[in-house]
């Protein structure tokens, strides 16, 4: 079994002593771009989870006017805080927006149907708020 299968931790800081010291050939450049490419792939995640509860509870407050707090309220304005850091310290990620508010909206309907008890076909189908509009701090989308 390899280190990298036993021990991921010792097998990370093994391959940076290698790639500091210039041993390339010594490194397993395979694994380490494996890795890399699947850091940018959890970055993405990252992204797509934050839009998912930001559109969640913005699709909580339009469909459940009676209910609106500020766990909501404060869920909503931290997301759009988180967000836009996150799209700040990875800007390429601009690019793949439209791909993870799709991907976000579809998740965030099934779960506020699952947390309202509505149905899923109260909510629209596709995300009728643009991603300026749910980023603004003066948005809260009226029932």
């Amino acid at each position: 079994m390899s280190l990298y299968d036993s021990d991921f931790h010792a097998w990370a800081l093994q391959q940076a002593a290698l790639l500091r010291a210039g041993k390339l050939a010594q490194a397993d450049v395979e694994k380490i771009a494996e890795e890399i490419h699947s850091m940018g792939r959890g970055e993405q995640r990252e992204l797509e989870s934050r839009l998912t509860v930001l559109l969640l509870h913005l699709l909580k407050w339009r469909h459940q006017p009676a209910f609106r707090g500020n766990s909501w309220r404060y869920s909503i304005l931290e997301q759009r805080r988180r967000i836009e850091r996150h799209l700040r310290q990875n800007p390429s990620l601009h690019a793949k927006l439209t791909e993870c508010l799709t991907d976000a909206y579809g998740d965030a309907r099934i779960e506020a149907a699952q947390e309202t008890g509505l149905a899923p076909e109260s909510f629209p189908e596709t995300c009728s708020w643009s991603f300026t509009n749910m980023m603004s701090p003066n948005f809260w989308p009226e029932a």
